[in-house]
């Protein structure tokens, strides 16, 4: 399956766990019932039970206890989805989860977030929030978030103590994975949806505690029904936990195998994934997960973060030994464990990186990118964005089939990028301020009279520090060559998001003040300011948004195929590039069924109108947007080339679908990524 077939059976696997919801909510009110029944005729037939008095309970106590079950276990539902509204933030933070400082000075904690960093630009997915566990001693690790823009991935302390690079590599590959196929968004849901038919569980419990506690005679008869009516409780609680680790079983297991052989395919290294599931084996702490709310994440977790009686009935996660052999058959665990012992790092080496990975942080050894020092690139001087190209050489539908796709390839071209980045700039982008600034400097003009007109319009808005910053970076930001702006935004987000919502508010005031105080807007200004727009506004609340059919949206597909045709086009064009581009229109609207449609007259062309037309767009469900992208790689594809702005343009259009592209500009101009 691809990207779009997976986010839609994930919405179908919504669909399943809604209908066994609904059974084990069946079975709890019966259970329920039947204590109610029990407790009538002891209450109604003195000290000796009267099996004959279970046809004289009355109906209203069935239909009451029915009423008081469902409203119990739908309030409990609803107010743990209800405190799960933000996301990944909320689901780390609630256990206890601490966020990384993007300036931190951990050694593990940097590897950790270098990788994710890496995974993240070779698969167009925003950098995720990066989280540790402190007090897990296990290695687990999760991914968690309503939509690929928003993600956090959070590993336990010894995760980070006990991996190699090569290992944590794979678990890392293995959470993008469930970032990629739709899995957050179902695994979130399952939190909180059974959460409730836990709940009755905890009310049997307090019932049982809050009698211990009061003083009790032996003739108290009062006080004894209370306690077995406390167990009845309990013991239906556990019977919803039962339902619940059947479901999440159901649901979760086969994904796993999924995540698995996903890692693999994005790291290249099956030792990797497989080395990690073995050290569960070989480590004593394993994979468990001490937190209170390890019952109700289990289903998240990269191992088994509970215990279970049953195993295989109600384990979440598949046994390790299957794991490894699906993705490493063959694969040795006493030699393995030899080699990856005699290539650990020593005490003074934290940031080791273990059996199979090259030294130091990725693209650091053997790197065929420049070095930080190294001198920029050569660039076609008087070239605009618009005329920078290669050769494509994929159809629109495998040009499609690229979203949401992360190979090994582009991870070793993520870092070959980030070896690029000179340290003042790395530095830059760990903290509020500095990655403001690297945003600012991405949209300075070249120009030196242009660029002066733009920083007095910072100062005069009192952004002094802003501007300062971002003229001293830009000489950093430039070295880069072209192409690297939007992948320099991705960096700069994570520091950026953890700011305050006045904080965001001055970073968009900043960025529109440089775009307009030269009275115009780019195509490139438009991409910069609607990605950095669209990342920073506030979310909306899971499900408030209603899917819309992309047949009800036709004016906004036109309009936005027409601004991808508009980007194509070059300086000094003639008559019969005008054909061409009509052309290339006429091949979008023809795969987005369009084929009535014509391209919009620039006159009448807006890049105000085209960020909301794209905001409707990213409103279509999962397999109208398949159509979609493919209409819009049309388009680019049309001629066979594919230009730097309309990758750009693609990449911008990806994120705000939540259709998440691997760059394109590694196809697109490599004299930017020549030594």
């Amino acid at each position: 399956m691809d990207f779009f077939q997976h986010q839609d059976a994930a919405r179908k696997n919504t669909r399943v766990m809604v209908g066994l919801y609904l059974l084990a909510v069946a079975g709890v009110v019966l259970a329920v019932d039947c204590v109610l029944a029990i407790a009538y005729v002891y209450a109604v037939g003195g000290d000796s039970f009267k099996p004959g008095l279970i046809f004289a309970v009355p109906k209203g106590l069935y239909v009451w206890g029915a009423v008081a079950t469902v409203a119990v276990i739908a309030g409990a539902s609803a107010k743990q989805i209800l405190e799960l509204r933000d996301g990944g933030g909320a689901v780390a933070e609630m256990v206890g989860a601490r966020l990384v400082a993007q300036d931190t000075r951990d050694p593990l904690e940097k590897r950790f977030l270098n990788i994710v960093e890496e995974m993240a630009i070779a698969s167009g997915v925003r950098v995720p929030q990066a989280y540790v566990m402190d007090e897990e001693g296990g290695i687990n690790a999760f991914a968690a978030g309503y939509d690929v823009s928003n993600a956090v991935v959070a590993v336990t302390r010894g995760t980070l103590e006990t991996l190699s690079r090569d290992e944590l590599q794979g678990v890392i590959g293995h959470e993008f994975s469930h970032i990629l196929n739709g899995d957050m968004w179902l695994n979130i849901k399952m939190i909180g949806v059974l959460s409730g038919i836990v709940f009755i569980s905890s009310i049997g419990s307090f019932l049982m505690r809050s009698n211990s506690n009061r003083s009790s005679r032996s003739d108290d008869k009062g006080n004894g029904q209370i306690f077995l009516i406390g167990l009845a409780l309990f013991v239906i609680g556990y019977l919803g936990t039962v339902f619940a680790r059947l479901i999440k079983a159901a649901v979760s297991r086969q994904r796993e195998f999924l995540a698995d052989a996903s890692s693999v395919q994005f790291t290249r290294n099956p030792d990797g994934i497989a080395g990690a599931l073995d050290q569960i084996k070989a480590s004593g702490r394993g994979a468990l997960i001490d937190n209170r709310y390890a019952e109700d994440m289990s289903h998240m977790y990269f191992g088994q973060g509970i215990s279970v009686w049953a195993h295989g009935l109600f384990d979440t996660h598949p046994p390790l030994e299957e794991r490894i052999a699906r993705v490493r058959p063959g694969f040795q665990a006493s030699r393995y464990r030899q080699v990856r012992e005699s290539a650990a790092p020593t005490a003074g080496g934290a940031i080791g990186t273990g059996f199979g990975a090259v030294a130091g942080f990725a693209g650091a050894g053997g790197g065929v990118g420049a070095g930080a020092g190294t001198p920029p690139p050569p660039e076609a001087d008087g070239q605009r964005r618009s005329d920078i190209g290669n050769a494509w050489g994929r159809t629109a539908a495998e040009s499609a089939n690229l979203v949401g796709k992360l190979d090994a390839g582009k991870v070793d071209f993520a870092s070959r990028l980030l070896a690029r980045l000179t340290p003042e700039l790395r530095a830059a982008m760990t903290e509020l301020e500095g990655a403001s600034a690297v945003l600012v400097a991405t949209l300075l003009a070249p120009k030196a009279q242009v660029m002066a007109v733009q920083v007095e319009a910072l100062r005069a808005a009192q952004l002094n520090r802003v501007a300062e910053r971002a003229g001293a970076l830009m000489v950093h930001v430039s070295r880069l060559g072209r192409g690297f702006d939007l992948m320099l935004i991705d960096l700069c987000l994570p520091a950026i998001k953890a700011g305050t919502e006045e904080d965001k508010r001055r970073v968009i005031q900043a960025l529109e003040i440089v775009i307009n105080a030269d009275r115009r807007v780019s195509l490139h200004e438009f991409v910069v300011l609607t990605l950095v727009r669209t990342q920073l506004a506030p979310r909306p609340k899971p499900g408030s948004v209603k899917t819309k059919p992309l047949a009800t949206l036709r004016d906004e597909v036109v309009l936005v195929l027409s601004m991808l045709a508009y980007a194509g086009r070059k300086p000094g064009q003639d008559p019969a590039f005008d054909a061409e581009m009509a052309q290339a229109f006429s091949a979008g609207a023809r795969a987005a069924n369009l084929a009535d449609a014509h391209l919009m007259p620039k006159e009448q062309f807006s890049l105000d109108a085209a960020g909301k037309a794209l905001s409707e767009l990213a409103t279509v469900p999962p397999l109208a947007k398949a159509v979609l992208v493919k209409a819009l790689f049309s388009v680019v594809t049309a001629d066979g080339t594919i230009r730097l702005m309309e990758a750009e343009l693609m990449r911008l259009i990806g994120a705000v679908l939540e259709c998440p592209l691997p760059p394109l500009i590694d196809e697109v101009d490599p004299a930017t990524l020549a030594a």
